[in-house]
């Protein structure tokens, strides 16, 4: 089976988890209708204040449910939506895609990647010792990775729904590895 959506989650005010739906609705340059995330302006709480202006590169936020997995054998319970993502997918590798790659969300939305999401302290005022699980280093390169999911903006509108499929478009290379954002 390929790439599917998992879970779907939204909220309409700032929390660190959100509630699981059975479907969201995402809106051409804005994100996921009625969430707190959702605008052309940046919506991060601690950067709209000293950034306001700036384009918003997250207005959904993915998370592989294969991380989910990781983490409660580590001991931690963490299930979709707890972590503030947006849409929960299993089967694909999201942290390795291109910045500018697109995502088919099922038979209409597309999302398109614009980097990776920044782990914050808030992951362990919910469960503590967790913020250190969303980084890897590689050990012969000594390079971080993000393990927290990642951002993107949507290109296309449409009704999102758990069992959906995700199909990816790679952009025309050379391919840019995702940054933070």
């Amino acid at each position: 089976m390929g790439a599917r959506v998992t879970a779907v989650s939204s909220m309409g005010t700032y929390a660190f988890t959100k509630p699981n739906r059975e479907s969201v609705t995402l809106l051409a340059g804005l994100g996921v209708e009625g969430d707190v995330h959702a605008g052309e302006k940046i919506k991060h709480r601690f950067r709209m204040t000293y950034e306001p202006d700036l384009p918003n590169l997250r207005q959904v936020h993915l998370m592989h449910e294969e991380l989910f997995d990781e983490l409660n054998g580590k001991g931690f319970a963490v299930s979709a939506g707890q972590l503030g993502e947006n849409i929960t997918t299993r089967g694909l590798d999201l942290l390795s895609l291109p910045t500018g790659a697109l995502l088919h969300l099922g038979p209409e939305a597309v999302v398109e990647v614009t980097g990776l999401r920044n782990p914050c302290a808030q992951l362990d005022a919910f469960q503590q010792g967790l913020l250190k699980e969303m980084f890897a280093i590689d050990a012969e390169t000594g390079e971080f990775t993000f393990k927290a999911g990642i951002m993107s903006v949507v290109r296309q509108g449409g009704v999102v729904r758990p069992g959906d499929t995700v199909d990816v478009v790679l952009p025309v290379g050379p391919h840019r590895p995702m940054e933070r954002v």
